[in-house]
């Protein structure tokens, strides 16, 4: 059945949410199924994962699973682990990098600002959302520190991506979604949390895209499965389709595909210093996907889903799965943390927070069609020292002599920008 769908922003935001609905429910309604039908099946499998996270809790266990480095790159984890990761969908990885590496990139961000006078000249958080997080700064609109991109193309990184990209069903149709053993070095931004700082925190979201994941043909066929009433097929690790086509316009977070969301630690950090929680439920995509077409929700409502702001995921209409929000373990400086792209999360508030709490975003995002047409942006934001498309035009570090240039690029980072 063909569907309606929008490629440009389009006159009428709420006209466009009301025919969209009623054309999914037509074509979940042409399967032989319903709406609630479908959902029930979705709703039960979630229920499960949700009983299960939360029973394994209240018995202190460890809900992030953890894999040592050295276990990774020699290709020993065992398939109980990797069982593990593809059902919570998140995952630390220990000693990613040396501990004395990952503080020596913390000294060495902190000699690249204050020798650039950045907090002289910071002029406030350029968005909302994380201008929300409450310290100042907290998040450092800073993308081209040598630090940064040493560990962006790094041997370490690179096969830390590769393996986690190698998680997804990246070939299918006749088709190679993406190659899991190139990353696109998605520019991202820093985080440092002083010690006894006061912060609000980020309440949960999902960040993959917005009004894009209903309404344009890509994302249509991504989720095919919930649409057709073939809901038993769902695969929340199969790229298809994901990896090419426009955004919806006013989508909020990320031009790129991510296998994984990450950061990798720049301090030691204790669970219950504000902390990252998610929701470790992959298949949760499907409930927030089909549960705006249930009939409590109003027609223009997409359960808050809109242009220009992140994916909410609250209480109003996703309560059952908030039970499961679960959050990262005690981590040191040179460990990583990954969640998969489709994932609910949130960093939880802190008050006096202890030690400092310091980070580096680095996600897995392997090359394909969709990645390469941001490269050719974030080529031209590197080049001038600028902000990186998809985020605030602050744009500090133009006349920054001292960072990262072409000429200090290794192969992976020459690949990851499209220049090889």
């Amino acid at each position: 059945m063909a569907l309606p769908h929008w490629e440009a922003t389009p006159d009428d935001l709420l006209g466009a949410t009301r025919q969209i609905k009623a054309a999914l429910r037509d074509r979940i309604a042409a399967s032989g199924r319903t709406v609630e039908q479908v959902f029930a099946v979705v709703e039960r499998r979630v229920q499960a994962a949700v009983d299960e996270i939360t029973a394994a809790r209240r018995a202190g266990e460890s809900i992030w699973p953890e894999l040592d480095y050295a276990d990774l790159a020699a290709g020993r984890v065992p398939a109980g682990e990797l069982a593990k990761l593809r059902k919570r969908g998140c995952l630390v990885v220990r000693g990613h990098f040396e501990r004395e590496q990952a503080r020596q990139w913390d000294a060495d961000i902190v000699d690249y600002v204050e020798s650039n006078h950045f907090f002289e000249n910071y002029r406030g958080p350029g968005d909302d959302f994380f201008g929300s997080v409450g310290s100042k700064p907290e998040i450092y609109p800073i993308y081209w520190s040598p630090a940064q991109m040493q560990a962006r193309q790094s041997d370490r990184m690179a096969t830390v991506q590769a393996f986690l990209n190698r998680q997804w069903k990246f070939e299918s149709h006749g088709t190679r979604w993406f190659d899991p053993d190139r990353d696109s070095l998605y520019p991202d931004r820093i985080r440092r949390r002083p010690a006894g700082a006061d912060s609000a925190g980020l309440g949960t979201h999902l960040d993959p895209g917005t009004l894009d994941l209903w309404m344009t043909r890509a994302y249509q066929r991504a989720f095919r499965h919930l649409f057709d009433g073939d809901v038993e097929a769902y695969d929340p690790w199969d790229a298809a389709h994901r990896t090419s086509g426009p955004q919806y316009p006013g989508t909020t977070m990320c031009s790129a595909f991510r296998t994984f969301q990450g950061w990798t630690a720049l301090s030691d950090m204790d669970h219950d210093q504000g902390v990252l929680h998610t929701v470790p439920i992959p298949e949760a995509m499907a409930y927030l996907m089909l549960r705006p077409l249930l009939p409590d929700v109003p027609d223009d409502d997409m359960c808050g889903v809109t242009v220009n702001q992140v994916f909410p995921a609250g209480h109003k209409w996703h309560s059952p799965l908030l039970e499961a929000l679960s959050g990262i373990p005690d981590v040191r400086a040179g460990d990583s943390v990954w969640w998969h792209c489709d994932m609910i999360h949130s960093v939880a508030p802190v008050e006096a927070q202890k030690g400092w709490g310091n980070v580096m975003y680095i996600p897995a995002a392997p090359w394909c069609p969709r990645n390469e047409q941001y490269a050719s942006s974030v080529r031209d934001a590197f080049a001038k020292g600028e902000s990186p498309s998809d985020f605030p035009a602050e744009h500090y570090e133009r006349e920054w002599p001292n960072r990262f240039r072409t000429s200090d690029l290794n192969p992976i980072g020459r690949r990851g920008l499209g220049l090889d």
